[in-house]
């Protein structure tokens, strides 16, 4: 076999901070594989912002990116035996399919005598490291996240395209990036370059204020960062470094919700199972409607046809945007969940297809939190009132106006109660689909069995 070697990006599509450029050093082929088992259950605005990524990447290293299609397990061993690499190097995949592949391959690459070399992971902690003094993972956010924080990351690596001498893939049989899939929704630059610069763009002008704005959908008071940490064109421990260096409670927020991300990474990959099913088990008890006219409140509530603005605002906006502002994700599923009793992972699902930076730990652990069914979970009776939450954090209406143009001439925050108007609800929007009221407390009475299924 030759020195030369192979790095897999994965979800690390950039070249600066980047160990695995370290390890794989000094020549190696870039290489992506097009995976159907990922790329099947992708939705558009994912596929298409990863398709630009790995254009953007393709030109960083100087058009040297090898893309081919299939089963990793087949041609990720074909393409190093191609190259004569003694080893494959990626970031560890903690993830339930990602695990599952890696060790697939791992054992492939072994049978031919070579190596799969991991090296960091898209996390700063990766996950498993952290646990309790008798060994088991945590449960409970709070004592995590003082856990990680005393256990600490490395800082970034130094790193870009030139730490690599790039192997011309040009003998070797790939494919295309595919063409963009059609999608409404306009998303965000998909490079490494502007991730940085939406970065520094936050830490000048927004993240003084993080803790007060980044409840507030009407405000630009988030990062919008969270797609960059998605495909990696941007690692977790860059941006803690630059939070190091500034000591204030918002800083020290948003160092908290990359906990957040870090701990629900670990939940899963502690309990993958719980990817598609409850967390805690005893809510399996709890009922959920089914049935056709369950599947048509469904539907109201993705067309944002539901007659509650900030939630119907929220629908709306993931259908234009691909993204939804984190306040209101967290109000429109537990709409979902205790206003209409549908199952938690419906929407999940909805969530994973529409959603650009669609995270599957952050996005179900985030719906079990809401539902009451996860880790720390909030409670089950914590019932978000949709006409209270847009109140509280929309309070001029500004928010609801911008997505849902029927209510654009409903001034201040009577945009959130439209029928309340003297001439009744604005033509072409619809009542409320329910009675918040009843609806809360027939989700307190379900909730009963649970805590029947706990005794």
């Amino acid at each position: 076999m030759s020195d030369a070697s192979v790095v897999w990006f994965r979800r690390d599509l950039r070249v600066r901070d980047q160990p695995t450029f370290l390890a794989a050093a000094p020549s190696a082929l870039g290489l992506f594989v097009l995976d159907p088992a990922l790329l099947g259950p992708s939705g558009a605005a994912r596929s298409t912002f990863l398709f630009r990524a790995l254009r953007s990447l393709d030109e960083s290293l100087g058009g040297r990116l090898l893309v081919v299609e299939g089963d990793p397990a087949e041609v990720v061993p074909r393409i190093a035996e191609a190259v004569g690499a003694g080893a494959v190097h990626v970031a560890a995949d903690y993830g339930p399919y990602g695990t599952r592949r890696d060790e697939a391959v791992a054992k492939a690459l072994a049978d031919a005598g070579r190596e799969l070399v991991r090296t960091g992971s898209p996390y700063a902690v990766a996950p498993g490291r952290i646990r309790k003094g008798d060994g088991d993972p945590y449960r409970v956010f709070t004592p995590f996240r003082r856990a990680w924080a005393e256990h600490g990351w490395r800082g970034p690596a130094d790193t870009d395209a030139s730490t690599v001498e790039w192997i011309d893939p040009a003998d070797l049989d790939g494919v295309a990036i595919p063409d963009d899939e059609p999608v409404d929704a306009e998303l965000p630059e998909a490079t490494e370059d502007a991730a940085l610069a939406r970065w520094r763009a936050f830490l000048d002008d927004d993240v003084n204020d993080y803790s007060a704005a980044r409840d507030r959908p009407d405000k630009p008071g988030t990062s919008r960062m969270s797609v960059y940490l998605k495909y990696g064109l941007v690692h977790p421990r860059t941006l803690l470094a630059d939070l190091a260096r500034r000591r204030s409670e918002s800083a020290e927020t948003y160092r908290t919700e990359i906990a957040w991300r870090e701990f629900y990474a670990d939940v899963l990959h502690q309990r993958p199972d719980s990817a598609r099913e409850n967390y805690d088990r005893s809510f399996d008890a709890l009922p959920t409607a089914s049935g056709a006219a369950a599947r048509r409140a469904f539907e109201q509530w993705c067309d944002g046809r539901t007659g509650f603005p900030i939630v119907d605002a929220g629908m709306r906006q993931l259908r234009e945007e691909a993204w939804m502002h984190n306040r209101v994700r967290m109000i429109v599923a537990s709409f979902l969940v205790k206003d209409l009793h549908l199952p938690w992972w419906w929407g999940a699902r909805h969530f994973m297809r529409l959603l650009v930076d669609g995270d599957l730990a952050s996005n179900q652990h985030g719906w079990q939190w809401t539902a009451g069914s996860g880790t720390d979970a909030s409670p089950y009776f914590r019932v978000f009132n949709p006409i209270t939450q847009g109140e509280k954090f929309d309070p001029d209406g500004a928010y609801v106006r911008r997505y849902v143009p029927e209510l654009r001439d409903v001034a201040g925050k009577a945009a959130h109660q439209p029928w309340t108007l003297p001439d009744g609800v604005p033509d072409g929007y619809p009542e409320p689909m329910v009675d918040h009221k009843a609806e809360r407390l027939e989700a307190l009475a379900r909730f009963d069995l649970v805590k029947a299924a706990r005794q």
